[in-house]
């Protein structure tokens, strides 16, 4: 996650909303190089793999990185990625992922590979809800940020792999494998109002070659956003709560 402190606060915000009462423990990759925090602050802060390695877990979300353009093995801490995602098989109930710790971990577990897109992925995004994963289906809307896919064959899936919510113009947005007790989010359900604005203008600052997030700004002279995730990532966190719960 390329906004530490972000990230933490919305995944709070979102987990505060649920119906169980849930503890949070932070943990960082020890064979990352982090550029603008000092790896003192990380080890008073938060726990690294080998100080949980034999603790056992309700639940893990990793969470996504600004690296999906890199092929997975040159990603400093992918080995330590494997590794915790072969923890997490013995040491975890269940496991969540989301963007590019989705696709490393697809990767992982299924040898499903990912494509670079000719153009970023950015914006909300609509998707179908399979009745598995609410028993009234309909649709669900989710924040993407990335620039890489994974490839998947929808008709010939690996394994036990099965596809929750399926969108025309984003993918697969939700996979999931009882076998490894693993839910893959491909976007952000957890992205406050503001963030693919923040984005945005971030990139617009460096001048990078962005387009507006689509689906996204209702003015985008104002600022004005559509903030219509918020229930669909209820929904999301929730039943992945229950699911941990049965």
């Amino acid at each position: 996650m390329p906004t530490k402190l972000t990230t933490e606060l919305q995944f709070l915000k979102r987990f505060d909303d649920l119906s169980q009462d849930v503890a949070l423990t932070f943990l960082y990759p020890a064979t990352h190089r982090f550029k603008g925090t000092p790896v003192t602050e990380l080890r008073d802060h938060y726990f690294n793999f080998h100080q949980v390695y034999d603790h056992h877990f309700d639940g893990l979300i990793i969470t996504g990185a600004p690296v999906e353009q890199l092929p997975f093995d040159q990603v400093d801490y992918w080995r330590e990625f494997c590794q915790i995602i072969s923890w997490a098989n013995h040491h975890v109930r269940e496991t969540l992922t989301e963007c590019w710790a989705a696709q490393a971990s697809l990767f992982v577990d299924f040898t499903v590979p990912k494509r670079l897109l000719k153009q970023k992925l950015f914006g909300i995004f609509t998707a179908n809800l399979s009745p598995v994963q609410d028993s009234a289906g309909g649709l669900i809307k989710m924040p993407q940020s990335r620039h890489s896919a994974s490839v998947l064959d929808r008709h010939h899936l690996p394994g036990d792999l099965r596809i929750l919510a399926d969108s025309k113009e984003a993918g697969p947005m939700i996979l999931r494998s009882p076998r490894f007790h693993h839910t893959y989010i491909t976007g952000h359900p957890e992205y406050d109002s503001d963030t693919l604005a923040k984005e945005y203008y971030r990139d617009q600052k460096k001048r990078r070659k962005i387009a507006a997030p689509q689906h996204y700004f209702i003015n985008e002279a104002a600022g004005q956003v559509n903030y219509d995730w918020q229930t669909a990532a209820h929904t999301i966190y929730q039943n992945w709560l229950n699911t941990i719960a049965n």
